[in-house]
């Protein structure tokens, strides 16, 4: 497989993907929470079809489920192969815009710093893997919205690796099965998904970072809603009386340890992260969300919030916290520890490729989470994406190109 035939089947498709506004809500209850999630699933649908895929399913909560037949030989009775899915997401994060993206495609990048809207820099001073790119091609954002290689360019490589395969029958494979999410950036972990369509024994997200970095385990995340109630009278008539309820929500916030926040925590470590803060003398209320690998771990964490409130109702007499938590997503690592050969076909598919790989956790999730819990193992192939969620994102089109192979080559040790 060379580099330049892969790249014809990926970076026109991802320049398209990218200027679909499929920015998600987390405060919408909808599945999908946004409108233009139906635009890039429907564009999705009809490209599938148009490869000649003749299953290919969008479901009425927008999952695009296609499914490529193995090839002819493993449709012999005793000669099947088990069925492997891959999985990108539709939605791109809400922290910064996802309207109008306007994607700069640098065939041969000068190695110097890069200047964009709103007086941001791409600088390779600041990014060493930036000026690794010298020579090479990249697509970053021009600085008034995010890129949205967090998952196009995932998607982009899934679709471009479906395109190789079918031009290329004498690679032999099993069945295939396409999958393409809404809503990942809520962290709500699939809701509707359909569960009873799925025919895949094992899954891999397209949804990691730089070139050989594999992932198959994540933190357990938790969304805590903490409401504040005030006791409210005249400001002019409040001494010992009043309890502010907005103060009440600032004073907890700043309880959370700033040395377990996510700017001040790497690897391992986990944190607390205040989401949103809103309210008034009366009524108030903080989203914070809880993150940690191990369990011991986020029980801990709830325990301090518990711990925090009741230190917020001491100062404010007449005052009343209420803190509510609710699981978001799981570690992935016992479930894919139980089926490790998952995890081995991709390292030797990486390997095979001539792609150094290493192991590393999320510092967040997938939807392979969600899928794990619901016991298809699914870790989580790199992109070639970086800076995701920011006006500063890029992608190495090189090394999506590489994302590609692997994704070619796993799907052909799936058949041997």
């Amino acid at each position: 497989m060379k580099n330049q035939e892969i790249e014809k089947l990926l970076v026109q498709r991802f320049l398209n993907y990218v200027r679909y506004d499929t920015e998600s809500n987390r405060h919408a209850e909808q599945t999908p929470t946004t409108p233009g999630q139906w635009d890039l699933a429907k564009s999705l649908q009809n490209e599938l079809l148009g490869l000649g895929l003749n299953e290919v399913n969008l479901t009425k909560h927008c999952y695009v489920i296609a499914y490529l037949p193995p090839s002819p030989r493993f449709c012999e009775a005793g000669q099947e192969k088990p069925c492997i899915g891959f999985l990108a997401h539709l939605d791109t994060a809400e922290d910064v815009s996802g309207q109008n993206v306007k994607p700069q495609f640098v065939q041969n990048y000068n190695g110097e710093k890069i200047e964009l809207d709103g007086g941001l820099f791409l600088d390779p001073k600041s990014e060493p893997a930036l000026s690794e790119q010298k020579g090479k091609a990249i697509i970053h954002s021009d600085g008034t919205t995010l890129l949205g290689a967090d998952n196009k360019a995932g998607i982009a490589e899934i679709m471009a690796a479906v395109e190789y395969l079918i031009a290329n029958p004498q690679i032999e494979h099993g069945p295939v099965e396409i999958i393409f999410t809404p809503d990942e950036e809520t962290g709500k972990g699939l809701p509707e998904f359909p569960m009873n369509e799925i025919r895949s024994v094992a899954c891999y997200t397209v949804d990691g970072g730089p070139q050989g970095e594999i992932e198959s385990e994540c933190f357990n995340a938790y969304k805590a809603d903490i409401e504040f109630h005030g006791k409210v009278i005249h400001v002019g008539h409040a001494r010992g009386i009043l309890a502010n309820a907005a103060l009440m929500a600032s004073i907890f916030a700043t309880l959370l340890p700033r040395s377990e926040s996510p700017e001040a925590t790497d690897g391992y470590y986990g944190y607390y992260c205040p989401m949103e803060i809103s309210g008034n003398l009366e009524e108030a209320s903080l989203e914070v969300f809880l993150r940690d690998f191990e369990n011991s771990g986020m029980e801990r964490r709830i325990a301090a919030l518990d711990t925090f409130a009741k230190t917020v109702e001491a100062q404010f007499p007449g005052g009343r916290v209420i803190v509510k938590t609710e699981p978001q997503y799981y570690n992935m690592k016992s479930g894919i520890d139980k089926n490790p050969e998952v995890l081995e076909r991709l390292k030797k598919a990486a390997q095979n490729t001539g792609i150094e790989w290493r192991q590393k956790p999320i510092r967040g999730g997938t939807d392979g989470s969600r899928l794990t819990e619901l016991g298809i193992p699914t870790p989580n192939i790199f992109t070639g994406g970086r800076n995701f969620h920011s006006r500063l994102e890029w992608v190495s089109v090189e090394e999506m190109c590489a994302a590609c192979k692997v994704i070619i080559e796993l799907i052909r040790l799936w058949g041997e």
